[in-house]
C-alpha cells in the first residue's frame, strides 16, 4: 500500500478483531487481550484510530486515552474508567504493519494525537517506548523520564512524555 491511499479514520467496533490481528503480528511480546482495546474504545472513540488502505483494508491502529502525568497504565490492564483528573494524554499503542511503514503514516498519527490532548485540554502527553521505538518518539519531541516504565512492558522499555506548547 503507498502512502497516497492510506488514511487514519476512527476506529469502529467492527474493527476490533483486524486491529488484534495487527497487534499480534507487530507486538507479539506484548499481547493484550482483546478487551483491553475494546475497553479503550468505549472509554474514549476519539483516541481509537485505524489505518486503512484501499476497500478499508486495516494496516495499523493508534490507541490513546488522557490520563495521568508521569505515569502510564500497566499492559493488559483494563481501566474501569479514565482518571477524573486526567493531567496527561496517554499514547497506549501504535501499530503499524511493516509493508506500510516509512511513508509518514506514523508521523501522522503522532499529530493526530498531539490535536487530541489539545482538544482535552491536557498539557503533556505520556508513552512507552518498546524495542527500538526510542529514537523514533525523540525525533518527535518525547524525552525520557526518570521513572520506569511499568514491568509488563519489558526490558529497555522507556517512559518518555511530551509538553504540549502553552
Amino acid at each position: 500500500m503507498s502512502a497516497g491511499v492510506l488514511r487514519w479514520r476512527p476506529m469502529r467496533p467492527a474493527d476490533l478483531s483486524a486491529a488484534a490481528a495487527v497487534a499480534a503480528r507487530v507486538h507479539p511480546g506484548y499481547p493484550e487481550e482483546d478487551g483491553v482495546m475494546a475497553e479503550r474504545l468505549r472509554l474514549c472513540p476519539g483516541g481509537c484510530l485505524t489505518l486503512v488502505g484501499p476497500g478499508e483494508a486495516l494496516a495499523g491502529y493508534a490507541v490513546g486515552h488522557p490520563w495521568r502525568s508521569g505515569s502510564v497504565p500497566d499492559l493488559d490492564t483494563l481501566l474501569g474508567a479514565l482518571p477524573e483528573r486526567a493531567d496527561a494524554w496517554c499514547i497506549h499503542d501504535v501499530a503499524l504493519l511493516p509493508e506500510v511503514r516509512g511513508q509518514g503514516a506514523a508521523a501522522a498519527v503522532v499529530g493526530l494525537m498531539l490535536a487530541q490532548a489539545a482538544r482535552h485540554g491536557l498539557p503533556e502527553v505520556v508513552l512507552v517506548a518498546v524495542g527500538d521505538a526510542a529514537g523514533f518518539w525523540r525525533r518527535h519531541g518525547f524525552r525520557p523520564l526518570a521513572a520506569p516504565a511499568p514491568a509488563g512492558y519489558g526490558a529497555g522499555a522507556a517512559l518518555m512524555a511530551r509538553a504540549l506548547a502553552a
